[in-house]
């Protein structure tokens, strides 16, 4: 049953968020119970963040250790269909936003909240993440933001500290807003705020220069049913896959990315992402699909890759339409098992080879070497029937005048 006087708040352990505690208790007269979640964003461990909750006036501090949730059921989710949001950012925050709503909602029963915290602005799209997964979980939630909704901005947030004496360190403003976690990392605000600014090497975290890279690494990923299961031959987590990719592929330099991004409050917006494992992963996954994958299947499932992406982007993870169309992406994913091998160079990954006993692809028929199988007489009746709805239409523009103009020929 809900406790009128409990809040639960979205903590990270920085300024704002800690700041963020003692204020909702001063301006809307609740508790609050601070929600941590490792989705292997690194930095600070999950202990060391729920004692500073506590030190800043958290009545309870909830730490959940979230990489393998985060990895089996939303990276993999995203593998599976090649999330790509407008066909090159690979949906870092967007997808561990539901995750952590869904522990803010199990953590608002538990402990009795009403209500739901979070330290987004007005602009941008985690407010609405937060806020339409949260209703889709438990519509009887309220949510609030205390930098949205109290006007906590960063002179307050500082001098309210001060004032306070809370234990957390002041720190001049990072230039960059950041957000993290084992899919990628998201960078953005300060001097990227003028796209004609090139970004600078500070910017990046989890990928080194590609300009300058290390000799090529050839490693090969073999896939069950969607998802990696072996890198070189040794068995693997979707946690450890995407660990180990992020290494590899971050040290050559893969998967940095700088885009004019479409926001889904309508603003157009400026951002830099790493996803070093993301892309690398979902470069072999789409070629083990190409494999795969029966012809009009493929067809539609690209297009349903696209859609996914953009509802998972629009906070329509828990949406009915998404459901759906995972059940159609995970209905694809039963014979895409088997192994992709690729070089990662100097920010590229390239697939070299690929074999599955599921694939497609059948030699005797691709060959144009003798032992072909393909009966090539067989095309004559094929054209012939494939190209009737053309003929007849040519006969009927001809028949009024319209037919195709064609240039004489004017060589002499």
């Amino acid at each position: 049953m809900a406790d009128n006087n409990r809040l639960v708040l979205a903590y990270s352990g920085g300024l704002d968020t800690s700041v963020a505690i003692s204020y909702l208790k001063e301006r809307t007269g609740k508790d609050v119970v601070a929600v941590s979640l490792d989705v292997g964003q690194g930095g600070e461990s999950l202990e060391t963040i729920k004692n500073r909750a506590l030190a800043c006036g958290a009545v309870e501090a909830y730490v959940v250790d979230a990489r393998d949730e985060f990895a089996n059921e939303y990276c993999m989710k995203a593998l599976k269909a090649n999330a790509m949001y407008e066909g090159v950012y690979p949906l870092v925050s967007a997808i561990s936003r539901p995750l952590i709503s869904k522990h803010l909602v199990r953590a608002a029963h538990q402990f009795g909240a009403d209500t739901i915290s979070h330290g987004c602005t007005g602009k941008g799209n985690d407010q609405v993440r937060f806020e339409v997964s949260i209703a889709s979980i438990d519509p009887k939630l309220k949510a609030i933001s205390p930098i949205r909704d109290l006007s906590l901005t960063r002179d307050v947030e500082i001098a309210f500290a001060k004032e306070h004496k809370l234990p957390i360190e002041q720190t001049e403003k990072s230039p960059y807003s950041i957000d993290q976690n084992v899919w990628g990392r998201a960078i953005e605000t300060g001097f990227l705020e003028d796209p004609w600014n090139a970004p600078t090497k500070d910017c990046y975290s989890y990928t080194d220069d590609p300009a300058f890279p290390p000799v090529e690494d050839e490693v090969v990923i073999e896939f069950k049913e969607g998802i990696p299961v072996k890198i070189d031959g040794r068995d693997v987590t979707p946690l450890q896959a995407i660990e180990e990719m992020n290494r590899r592929a971050g040290a050559q330099g893969i998967g940095r990315i700088d885009l004019i991004e479409d926001r889904l409050v309508g603003i157009k917006s400026r951002e830099l992402y790493e996803a070093p494992g993301a892309v690398a992963l979902i470069t072999a996954h789409q070629e083990l699909e190409n494999c795969c994958l029966e012809r009009e299947q493929h067809r539609i499932k690209r297009d349903i890759d696209k859609r996914w992406a953009e509802l998972v982007y629009d906070a329509q993870w828990f949406s009915p339409a998404t459901q759906s169309l995972n059940a159609f992406i995970e209905d694809t994913q039963k014979y895409v098992s088997g192994e992709i091998r690729m070089v990662l160079h100097g920010g590229r990954a390239v697939v070299t080879g690929r074999r599955s006993d599921a694939s497609l692809y059948d030699y005797k028929l691709a060959t144009y070497d003798s032992g072909d199988t393909f009966d090539q007489k067989s095309s004559n009746g094929f054209i012939d029937i494939y190209g009737l709805p053309s003929r007849v239409a040519a006969a009927r523009d001809i028949k009024f005048g319209n037919a195709i103009d064609v240039p004489e020929n004017t060589v002499e």
